[in-house]
């Protein structure tokens, strides 16, 4: 009997310390999750507020850039401004059109020199390169993007140009100088988004093509590069976004004349070139300071819109898949 009610007893304090040990951890899992949902709800509040800051900063600046630009047709109509080559501030003449043909005419070279080229090279780093070469090959191109555009536009100047003038008409400033330094500018950008979006493309793809007999480069070119078309526009629209926005090398290439470019090697100017030389001594809220604002505005829509185009042909281009 007194060893029953010693073993009926040592059940009942293990049943009550299990049960204490059961509550304690309780109570300690609940202020765990109680602590990770504070810093959960922290965390989302603090992003939601960088998200509406973001949001409210750039809005602010269209707004701004906007409502000073607008200002400019009150001296200038609109057709003049956007028809008419004719820009000479000190006769009240704010004809753009050589600034905003000349940034597109620029930012189509760039890319008909430079998307080619990197787009060979993301194929052959995604899907031919072995990987030692590759894991070499990679942070040398990333290296480029450090590369302050100063440097580009002294290389574009003191051999790019001069190359230029030798062989074809001197002294080799224009858009062709400026698109050879863009091109290179933008390579491991376009590169390296490219590249990305050919190597996350399922594997069964690769091998389903040459299951059915195809070769390899019949595989990247019919298969891979059109399955990875979405991600290969992102790159592309990166590459533009850019070069529209560069500003230094193309100062130091394009030569900065307001006329026409009626060739690739006559010196021009662009709309950003235009804005950085002319916006320090023109008095805010003149119509020149007005016009140059309006020019600014032109590259923001341009850039906003190019965006947009992206991610409805990126939709479209993977609902047809």
């Amino acid at each position: 009997m007194l060893l029953l009610w010693v073993e009926t007893d040592r059940g009942a304090n293990m049943e009550l310390a299990t049960q204490a040990d059961c509550t304690k951890k309780s109570t300690l899992y609940a202020g765990r999750n109680s602590s990770a949902g504070f810093y959960d709800r922290v965390t989302r509040y603090l992003f939601l507020a960088c998200a509406v800051l973001m949001t409210v900063l750039i809005v602010s600046i269209v707004l701004f850039v906007g409502k000073q630009g607008i200002k400019t047709f009150q001296a200038v109509s609109f057709a003049e401004f956007f028809t008419s080559t004719q820009w000479q501030p000190d006769a009240g003449k704010f004809g753009a059109l050589t600034f905003i043909f000349g940034t597109f005419a620029l930012t189509g070279l760039t890319i008909l020199l430079g998307g080619p080229l990197a787009l060979a090279g993301a194929v052959f780093m995604a899907k031919v390169a072995p990987g030692w070469l590759r894991e070499i090959l990679k942070p040398a191109i990333e290296l480029f993007v450090g590369i302050p555009s100063v440097v580009y536009g002294l290389v574009g100047m003191t051999v790019v140009i001069p190359k230029i003038g030798e062989y074809l008409t001197p002294p080799g400033y224009g858009l062709l100088a400026a698109a050879i330094v863009l091109s290179i500018m933008i390579l491991p950008t376009v590169l390296s988004v490219s590249e990305d979006a050919l190597r996350s493309l399922p594997s069964t793809l690769e091998e389903a093509s040459y299951a059915l007999g195809a070769t390899r480069w019949q595989t990247i070119w019919r298969v891979l590069i059109p399955a990875a078309m979405p991600g290969i526009l992102t790159a592309i629209i990166l590459g533009m976004a850019r070069a529209i926005g560069e500003t230094m090398a193309v100062l130091m290439v394009i030569g900065n004349s307001p006329q026409f470019p009626k060739s690739l090697t006559v010196p021009t100017s662009v709309l950003t070139t235009e804005i950085i030389l002319e916006m320090g001594h023109t008095p805010f809220g003149s119509a020149w300071n007005n016009a140059l604002f309006l020019m600014a505005l032109v590259l923001l829509l341009v850039t906003l819109s190019l965006i947009l185009i992206v991610r409805f042909v990126g939709k479209r281009r993977g609902f047809a898949q």
